[in-house]
């Protein structure tokens, strides 16, 4: 939203001149309803491709934009987290979409061609990733699968893929989404999510953090700005509550806090107006009156199932932990926050002090997200023998140490914990599961290290654990991080919450194939990177213990310990824009100095 003249502030607190603007977009965008339902799916497909050659265009700007509001200079080596974390995951999803879309303009059924089984409990599983030659390219060895809810037959998930793009004459109205802060992909999807799942046109207010990259949306995404389909507003908490009020926006969609949530939901929860909405809480009355959706973070688990690991296994994976809490400083709802082992695994010791080298190794950033010091103050008052280690701190639960903070409470900062368990084999990864299942906070993501012999002894057993994983993305051998980056797969907290108890939000994102009822997504990844990962091709007692997964990935890039991950990052999402085998060539060559 540009400066507007200054106004005596209304009752809603917003001033007039703000007000008529955000009342002319929300017209804009009335008009642009009728515009969207009569487009045909096949107009829809080729203006989600139009969008993409405008963010292609745009994605030096972003990525360059989005680092320096983090503070990270053009020779940081962490500077390339912003091509992944931005243009590359929006390119991605454009690509997918536009392909949905043409599949149903054509006749064709969205998951025409793709494979899908049963998963445990009678689920009916999507393996929606892989898709696309890039994809395998890209993240080689990786795999994703959509599991739906249980009674969801084959039959009855494909008679409902493409969700409000079946009948795409039917409008949802103009939808408000409330942008996150911290990934600056997040909001872009969550409007095409909002277009695309629900036929509803977009006002998106950016979080204040990102006021910065307003002016790259706008020319990233200006295809839907031309046609009303999409218009982008700066503003303050203020405006925030004057929009969600507003009886002319049919739904709200928010990434962010819980607490922010129920503000929104029930009203506040301190001063003058908490009494009231702790009556409308308890009562049953929200004081919102329209739906809503949301993905709102949480505490997530990195389960280390003991086995028979190499040193260059504990290396790599200690890494992989250390990337999991470090990248983006933490400020990450996807950020492993606690890491559950075994108490008895002889390789405890070892493993410890990789993981503290790695934590430690890792380069220094800016904590640049509001807040984030106070969560550094908190974390030292709950934890005050805890390591510290440069900008950030390592919480070793002892036998007698009370595990509660750092379970509860989402530090959104780099603050990683260690909490141990007795065991080992099935009983130790069960004893994990129902650990995370019921100490955690929240439901949005769970991370499961686990070597290939080991999870190949333990057979059915360990699609049962998972199974009973409440969480909305389950990854093995991988972060959670790779479901969001992966268009096709869901992301969002797993089914049960309610308006009461909101955990880690309602409903789901990303979904490119346009999925119904979704339960959860499941990645499995490499265990051993490139080139060790090459033994799980050889013949006989040559194969690597367990078999394995094969990539020509070394270390990934996102790794904060990749020394050429900055340059590899912006040589893939070049890739994903433009196409081009020997620029590739030159990136993965890059990715083998790592």
């Amino acid at each position: 939203m540009t400066s507007a003249p200054a106004s005596v502030p209304t009752a809603s607190g917003v001033d007039d001149a703000v007000r008529e603007q955000l009342d002319t977009a929300i017209s804009e965008l009335e008009e642009g309803t009728r515009t969207w339902s009569a487009l045909s799916l096949g107009q829809r497909a080729t203006l989600l491709r139009t969008v993409r050659t405008a963010v292609a265009a745009s994605a030096e700007e972003w990525a360059h934009t989005a680092a320096a509001s983090k503070g990270l200079s053009g020779s940081h080596p962490l500077r390339g987290e912003e091509w992944l974390a931005g243009p590359y995951n929006v390119l991605g999803a454009l690509d997918a979409y536009a392909e949905t879309l043409s599949r149903l303009a054509d006749g064709r059924n969205p998951l025409e061609g793709i494979r899908i089984d049963r998963a445990p409990g009678g689920r009916t599983r999507v393996h929606a990733f892989p898709l696309t030659g890039a994809d395998k390219i890209l993240l080689s060895g990786f795999t994703g699968e959509v599991w739906l809810t249980p009674g969801t037959t084959p039959r009855s998930a494909r008679a409902g893929a493409g969700l409000a793009q079946r009948t795409p004459q039917d409008s949802g109205g103009v939808g408000l989404v409330l942008g996150a802060g911290n990934v600056t992909a997040i909001p872009v999807l969550d409007a095409l999510y909002e277009l695309l799942a629900n036929n509803r046109t977009v006002l998106l207010k950016v979080n204040p953090t990102q006021d910065s990259l307003v002016p790259v949306f706008e020319h990233a995404l200006a295809p839907l700005i031309e046609l009303a389909l999409l218009r982008i507003v700066r503003g303050d908490g203020a405006v925030g509550a004057y929009l969600t009020a507003n009886k002319r926006l049919s739904h709200v969609h928010i990434t962010g806090s819980a607490a922010t949530f129920d503000a929104i939901t029930w009203g506040p929860s301190t001063g003058s107006g908490s009494a009231a909405s702790k009556r409308r809480r308890r009562e049953g009355r929200p004081l919102l009156k329209k739906p809503i959706t949301a993905e709102l973070g949480g505490v997530s688990p990195i389960i280390v199932v003991p086995g028979e690991w190499t040193d260059a296994d504990i290396t790599f994976q200690a890494e992989h932990i250390a990337t999991m809490r470090l990248q983006n400083c933490g400020h990450n709802c996807i950020a492993g926050q606690v890491v559950i082992m075994s108490s008895d695994w002889e390789l405890r010791d070892a493993f410890l002090a990789a993981l503290r080298s790695a934590y430690a190794r890792a380069p220094e950033r800016p904590m640049w997200y509001p807040g984030s010091d106070a969560h550094m103050k908190q974390a030292a008052l709950d934890y005050p023998d805890a390591l510290v280690l440069g900008d950030r701190m390592l919480v070793d639960i002892g036998p007698n140490d009370d595990a509660t903070a750092l379970q509860n409470t989402e530090y959104f900062a780099p603050v990683l914990g260690v909490v141990e368990l007795a065991g080992a084999g099935q009983d130790f990864l069960d004893a994990a599961v129902a650990h995370a299942n019921d100490q955690l906070e929240g439901t949005l993501g769970a991370n499961v290290l686990i070597d290939p012999a080991t999870q190949q002894s333990l057979d059915s057993g360990f699609e049962r654990a998972i199974t009973a994983l409440r969480y909305g993305t389950v990854a093995i051998n991988a972060w959670t991080a790779v479901g969001f980056t992966s268009p096709t797969l869901t992301w969002g907290a797993y089914p049960g919450s309610t308006l009461e108890k909101i955990g880690s939000g309602l409903g789901v994102v990303h979904n490119a194939l346009l999925l119904d009822n979704v339960e959860r997504s499941v990645v499995r990844g490499p265990f051993r990177p490139f080139p060790r990962s090459v033994g799980s091709l050889l013949p006989g007692p040559l194969r690597s213990p367990g078999g394995g997964r094969f990539t020509i990935l070394p270390k990934p890039p996102w790794f904060v310990t990749a020394r050429t991950g900055a340059v590899v990052s912006e040589g893939l999402t070049r890739f994903r824009a433009s196409g081009g085998m020997f620029g590739l060539v030159k990136t993965l060559l890059q990715a083998l100095r790592a």
